[in-house]
């Protein structure tokens, strides 16, 4: 996760400067150098959390939607508000990736280092960070700006039990026959519409599919392989690396953009040594301050609201420069001002979209799990479950005691951290426990925990 980086004193050190300097203001300052979270206990406003709601006032008006499905805003008092909510949800929302340049901010750099990958150098390229680092909405305004120099893109995103000749088919099944070096013009192939797929045997794998991909002529195509990550299948990866192999061996005009959550680029494509010179990795890193306020700024323009500097501040820091969690955190800042009427976004809002959010985390998560979240040993251990949160900020999530000491600093013995951790890896309790090649490895059972605990460890040291 991204709140592992700036959790730290050098992550601050080797932040990539922005294109031109901004103060930083008191919040970011005060994170500067933080101690171990040995001293920081459960924010006070958690304890609401896990507390029954209040029974609501009665008589109270039926809701309504404010806009019908096809976005159109009911003429009334309330319209022009309806409006900047919408408009603010557009430019801002993180339900959903960006898919348009329009709502794009903060990476221009790497879709110029992407670009630069697959025009000049003629490489297959690897997209690896941490979740929630913008990887996806890369790949879509990659996408349409390839689309705009005229390539043939096709995307899809893998799932666990993505399988090779299948999803290929299925790309081959959009290139049309048209661009293949054996087919003219005016032949019957061409008039006839058919596409690559017809020209694929029953049963391929990835030298059948390069040679034919080899022949391609008229255009570039790329494809996208989102989520990379999630494929299951070990063959599946070693189809595609041998895919990669050999349309580079063919100088085919066909280049394939891997994108997965990863820490390196190992981890994605695994010791493939053959391959190295044919790819590039290309690492995304978190947002800068500049890039938090390039991102807000496409808010403030679609919505005629300002965020100040207090509010920016605290949307960056408890953000970690996750792009998802600028956008959520700005959205629900935004909401905030607009429903009190305000057109000045500022720190106090920005408080209430961070309560909001862990609000919202809190109920999706499991009852058993809130209920363990909310007993006197999460109290008590509550530096210990955000050193362990931190631990596992791998791609898959799993950290070991070693990590965790490391993450407090020293500030407690090994034997005591495993004991206590211990304690939250029972069959149904926070933690899961695995055995396997000689080490004990630990995780969170349910994702969500680790967010939490990361959100409220910036809380609690922006109130202390």
């Amino acid at each position: 996760m991204i709140w592992k980086r700036w959790s730290r004193s050098e992550a601050v050190q080797n932040e990539a400067p922005a294109a031109e300097p901004l103060p930083e203001s008191p919040i970011i300052e005060s994170y500067k150098d933080p101690a171990p979270d040995t001293g920081i206990s459960r924010p006070a406003f958690l304890d609401n959390l896990w507390r029954e709601p209040a029974e609501a006032p009665r008589a109270q008006p039926m809701p309504r939607f404010s806009a019908s499905a096809a976005d159109d805003v009911e003429t009334g008092d309330g319209t022009d508000l309806a409006r900047r909510r919408l408009a603010l949800r557009d430019a801002l929302g993180a339900s959903q990736p960006v898919i348009g340049r329009e709502s794009f901010a903060g990476r221009h750099d790497a879709l110029s280092q992407l670009i630069t990958a697959v025009e000049q150098n003629r490489v297959h390229v690897v997209v690896y960070g941490e979740r929630g680092i913008g990887k996806t909405s890369l790949a879509h305004v990659f996408a349409e700006t390839a689309r705009e120099a005229r390539y043939l893109v096709l995307y899809s995103s893998c799932g666990t039990e993505a399988e090779f000749s299948a999803m290929f088919r299925s790309f081959a099944a959009k290139i049309p026959r048209l661009y293949h070096r054996s087919v003219l013009p005016n032949s019957l192939e061409a008039e006839r519409g058919d596409n690559f797929d017809a020209m694929l045997p029953e049963q391929f794998g990835p030298r059948e599919l390069a040679e034919l991909f080899a022949e391609v002529i008229g255009t570039r195509v790329i494809i996208i392989l989102d989520e990379y990550d999630r494929v299951l299948d070990p063959s599946f990866r070693r189809d595609v690396a041998e895919l990669i192999k050999n349309l580079s061996d063919r100088a085919a005009r066909v280049q394939l953009v891997l994108t997965g959550v990863a820490q390196n680029l190992d981890e994605l494509i695994g010791y493939a040594p053959s391959i190295r010179r044919n790819i590039v990795g290309l690492p995304m890193r978190p947002l800068n301050y500049a890039e938090v306020r390039e991102l807000l700024g496409i808010g403030e323009a679609a919505a005629s609201i300002r965020y100040t500097d207090s509010a920016a501040a605290m949307i960056n820091t408890m953000a970690g420069g996750s792009p998802y969690l600028v956008r959520l955190l700005a959205h629900q800042a935004g909401i905030v001002a607009l429903d009190q009427r305000r057109d000045v976004v500022d720190g106090e809002h920005g408080r209430a979209a961070v309560e909001r959010v862990l609000t919202d985390w809190n109920t999706s998560l499991p009852r058993r799990v809130q209920a363990s979240l909310a007993r006197d040993e999460a109290r008590e251990h509550w530096p210990l479950l955000i050193a362990a949160a931190r631990a596992g900020s791998s791609a898959d999530g799993y950290f070991t005691i070693d990590d965790v000491f490391t993450e407090l600093g020293g500030a407690q013995s090994q034997p005591t951290i495993e004991r206590d951790i211990k304690q939250f890896a029972g069959p149904h309790d926070l933690l899961e426990r695995h055995e396997g090649g000689g080490e004990v490895r630990y995780r969170f059972a349910y994702p969500g925990v680790s967010s939490l605990l990361m959100m409220s460890s910036a809380m609690a040291r922006l109130a202390a």
